[in-house]
């Protein structure tokens, strides 16, 4: 299938040039932190392609394989965060637009499309407090442009916890036991899924659940996101 972008605006949301197809200009376009080289498994930010990281060497994650178009970083992260944080939902739109693409260039490559998309439920409390999961908004418009199917009730948060970002790798670690569970007569056996989310820093969300899913019997478990973090002073 072709991806078709949705008509947002007619001018570029980052510097307000003329876009006549895309919702960017070609130049900004063009200057989007975009992630090559990359882990094969985490898509930790590497100096080359085709290797494992030290951290997925030592301790392979749950999950099968991680697909994301850029870096973390300057205007990623802030149109990130007027989407997450500003509820900016046309530069959700757009990025999600951008990470449809990538993906069915990865599907074009031989990357199998999965059963469903699953997006990252979030904490109650940040849910009352944002009034939308930015997760489940991404995990929506792919599905609408990419014909995949999304379940927003597989997977499901039984306790808030504290924000990831206040913590370490081993903090973020601890702090999601127990956070998750599967949804009462959730069909996983033998199913392929890919989580949703906005930006992978250490990977302990989605190995939670890829846990959670694959000691339910699921097949496969791959993470879709926006963006990925370096390690700290990369």
């Amino acid at each position: 299938m072709v991806y078709k972008w949705p008509n947002i605006d007619q001018s570029c949301l980052l510097c307000d040039e003329p876009a006549a197809t895309h919702a960017l200009c070609e130049a900004c376009e063009r200057e989007l932190p975009w992630l090559a080289g990359r882990c094969v498994l985490c898509a930790l930010p590497l100096p080359t392609l085709g290797l494992a990281c030290g951290e997925c060497l030592r301790r392979p994650p749950a999950f099968d394989r991680v697909e994301v178009p850029w870096r973390f970083a300057f205007p990623v992260d802030s149109l990130i965060n007027r989407f997450k944080h500003q509820a900016r939902w046309p530069l959700g739109r757009l990025l999600a637009g951008q990470l449809a693409r990538h993906l069915q260039h990865a599907f074009d490559d031989g990357l199998p499309r999965p059963d469903a998309l699953l997006p990252v439920p979030l904490a109650r409390r940040r849910l009352r407090q944002r009034g939308f999961n930015q997760a489940g908004m991404l995990a929506a418009w792919l599905g609408r442009a990419l014909t995949l199917t999304v379940d927003e009730h597989l997977l499901q948060r039984r306790q808030d916890t504290v924000a990831q970002q206040q913590l370490d790798a081993a903090g973020r670690r601890r702090n999601l036991r127990r956070a998750f569970a599967l949804a009462p007569q959730a069909r996983v056996a033998g199913r392929h899924f890919a989580l949703v989310d906005d930006v992978l820093t250490t990977g302990a969300t989605a190995a939670a659940l890829a846990r959670l899913l694959k000691g339910a019997g699921a097949a496969r478990v791959d993470v879709y996101c926006l963006a990925r973090t370096p390690k700290p002073g990369d």
